[in-house]
């Protein structure tokens, strides 16, 4: 079996080769798309991801730990319903965003506290809260839709800094960027998560509360989708039922196209970060393309299974080629 050192190098390797991807799509559509690098496509990749950083910020300890959460979606579609309800009810806006926030963190936690006390899978029981949470969504709002928000929040989810490219909700990402990195890379709880999805039992004896711990990042995750709700809601300047479909695919995606392994016990917050760019740049590149969403879908499927087949490829290969030379 291969190491847990030689595993970190293909991630690592993995992660390099994600960055230089990136940077070989910006070249490449720079040349053949028209107005790619201007200023408003650029502030559209950073904006269009938003939502998607927010989530996978979260998402990546969710794998890592050896779970997976399919319901961020709809989390965030019904932070954004209970926002713009409880607004259009005459709840003052500051206290609406803290009820979207609050459901999503509840949300969550529900979703941890059924697959560890439980002892459910976390595959059926996010696919359930799925259709639970978007269903809620709709009894909610129906097909109304709520668009009316104060100008400075709107303005906030819309605008950039003065005549620049940067998009105002850059410094929050950045922020939970940051915050999440170091929490992943440079403390105890990091250090757990990493620990109980490479050996849940190995994590138990060594004194990790394994149950807690995942419950926790469980609520980290509906909270972040609460977060993502308020953005959306305010980048879009609307909140409907219908809002977000699809996106937990792309949280996945940019999660597993930025290294973390869906076996859990691996990944890094950096390469994440690229994957979600690398996702949002080939999705700008195929819309300024005129590429219809049916084959925008399929690229975002091909790169899924890529980033899913590769690097386990790429470990059977060496694990192959360290026996031949064993041979020899």
């Amino acid at each position: 079996m291969m190491s847990e050192k030689k595993s970190f190098q293909i991630r690592k390797s993995w992660d390099t080769a994600i960055l230089a991807l990136l940077f070989a799509v910006w070249v490449m559509a720079s040349f053949t798309t028209d107005n790619f690098l201007s200023s408003i496509n650029v502030s559209q990749i950073f904006s269009n991801s938003s939502e998607i950083m927010i989530m996978a910020f979260a998402m990546v300890f969710l794998i890592i730990a050896g779970e997976i959460d399919l319901s961020i979606a709809s989390i965030l579609v019904l932070s954004s319903s209970m926002l713009g309800w409880s607004y259009a009810q005459g709840a003052p806006i500051w206290l609406a965003i803290i009820i979207a926030m609050a459901v999503g963190t509840t949300c969550g936690f529900i979703n941890g506290f059924l697959v560890t006390k439980l002892g459910l899978g976390s595959l059926a029981v996010t696919i359930g809260a799925l259709a639970l949470y978007r269903g809620i969504a709709n009894g909610i709002l129906g097909t109304n839709t709520i668009n009316e928000f104060p100008d400075f929040w709107t303005s906030f989810g819309f605008d950039t800094f003065g005549k620049t490219f940067i998009p105002q909700t850059l410094p929050v990402i950045i922020l939970f960027g940051l915050l999440f990195g170091l929490l992943l890379h440079n403390t105890p709880f990091g250090r757990r998560t990493l620990a109980i999805g490479q050996n849940p039992m190995a994590a138990r004896f060594a004194g990790i509360n394994v149950v807690r711990h995942k419950i926790i990042i469980f609520t980290f995750t509906g909270f972040m989708s609460g977060v993502a709700g308020v953005i959306y809601t305010f980048r879009f300047s609307t909140a409907q039922a219908d809002n977000g479909v699809g996106l937990e695919l792309l949280v996945i995606s940019a999660c597993l196209l930025g290294g973390v392994s869906i076996f859990g016990g691996v990944g890094t917050m950096w390469g994440v970060i690229a994957g979600v760019m690398l996702a949002s740049s080939v999705e700008s590149w195929l819309t300024l393309r005129e590429i219809n969403a049916q084959v925008r879908t399929i690229v975002t499927g091909v790169l899924l299974l890529i980033s899913v087949a590769a690097p386990v490829l790429v470990d059977k290969y060496k694990r192959a080629k360290a026996a031949a030379v064993n041979k020899s």
